[in-house]
């Protein structure tokens, strides 16, 4: 958002709104990524620079304004991977970080996609999640867990929500209420409840199957887990079960099967004389 501000001082002093970017993007904030562009510009200019380059930090709903400056960063500024921070799928939960929606991530990905093919560059996206944040319940997460399904997403940079001092979030989830609402919100701080959130965003890991079943069945969801194409999680066993040798590949706890039936008395024990 360099040299980013509202087009008129006067509106600037009656505004307000607590965000120029949420719930969407102010018609009076001037977005013009002019300046930043010839920053830009400047600095791969600059005697002795050979690579600048930005590697998260960027705000996708007023970047996919620009697409000159998407191409730039596509073409000049990203060493591979960009991470960018979705977040979540749900609008509800997204509203109360003061985030855009997942259509606009969605939109930022196909221009940086398309930016990077034309610069003959292989790039990569890196999303970050987040599991436990006030306002998203277990049902909200399968939902996000379905979403990065149908995304073809295997997320590793996911995080479970920590209340950090002086933020919004943090008022919302030791008090419960919503402070610009005064509407309640869900809050999760049961460590069990909060494992089965952040199993989900590991959908796909064997290791976390048992953890997201559970999760699954907990949230009325068990037309989740089998081996249909919508299905997030294999069964434990039984048809469709992953084979034991890749259970313990992935590090997944595997049954141990019964030993054969002893005869005669436990090893050990004496015998009657």
């Amino acid at each position: 958002m360099y040299q980013m501000k509202c087009k008129s001082e006067a509106i600037e002093r009656s505004c307000r709104r607590l965000s120029c970017v949420h719930p969407e993007v102010c018609e009076n904030l001037n977005a013009d990524h002019g300046p930043l562009l010839d920053l830009m510009s400047r600095v791969r200019r600059e005697p002795g620079v050979k690579k600048v380059f930005l590697a998260s930090g960027v705000r996708y709903d007023l970047a996919e304004k620009s697409p000159a400056f998407i191409e730039a960063l596509a073409r000049h500024h990203t060493g591979g991977q960009l991470s960018v921070a979705p977040e979540h799928s749900k609008k509800e939960v997204l509203d109360k970080m003061k985030k855009p929606g997942i259509e606009s991530y969605e939109r930022f990905a196909r221009q940086f996609s398309c930016a990077s093919e034309e610069a003959g560059k292989n790039q990569y996206l890196v999303p970050y999640f987040i599991s436990g944040h006030p306002g998203s319940t277990l049902e909200d997460m399968v939902d996000l867990a379905l979403w990065l399904k149908k995304s073809d997403m295997r997320p590793r940079q996911v995080q479970e929500f920590i209340p950090t001092p002086m933020s919004m979030a943090a008022c919302m989830y030791y008090t419960g209420v919503d402070p610009l609402t005064r509407q309640p919100v869900q809050t999760v701080k049961d460590p069990a409840d909060k494992r089965l959130q952040k199993a989900l965003l590991f959908y796909w890991d064997p290791a976390h199957h048992d953890e997201v079943r559970e999760a699954l069945v907990k949230a009325g969801r068990r037309d989740l887990i089998g081996s249909g194409p919508r299905c997030l999680v294999p069964p434990a066993s039984g048809k469709g079960s992953l084979p034991i040798h890749m259970r313990r590949m992935a590090g997944a706890p595997v049954p141990k099967r019964p030993g054969p039936a002893r005869s005669g008395p436990p090893k050990g024990a004496r015998r009657p004389s």
